[in-house]
C-alpha cells in the first residue's frame, strides 16, 4: 500500500475532503483529513468516518494509520 492511494481512498469515500497521507514502509501511515462532514463529531466518530472509507484494508495491508481529522474551520485556525 502507498499513500497515494490511501489518499485516493480517504477522498473518493468523504466527498469533499482533503487528505494528506505520508508513511514510507507501506504499513504505517500518518494522515492528516480536512473534512466538512466532521463538523460536530467527537474525534472517534471523525476516525470511524475514515476507516470506514478504507474497509478491510485496515489490520491487513494498513496495519497502522495515525489520524489528525479536522474541519476546515479548524484547519485554517492552526495555519
Amino acid at each position: 500500500m502507498n499513500p497515494q492511494i490511501i489518499q485516493e481512498l480517504i477522498e473518493t469515500g468523504l466527498p469533499g475532503a482533503s487528505a494528506r497521507v505520508q508513511g514510507d514502509d507501506g504499513v504505517h501511515f500518518e494522515a492528516t483529513v480536512v473534512c466538512e462532514a466532521f463538523a460536530g463529531k467527537l474525534p472517534l466518530a471523525r476516525h470511524r468516518m475514515v476507516y470506514a472509507t478504507l474497509g478491510d484494508r485496515m489490520g491487513g495491508e494498513i496495519h497502522a494509520l495515525a489520524l489528525r481529522t479536522l474541519t476546515p474551520e479548524e484547519a485554517n485556525r492552526t495555519v
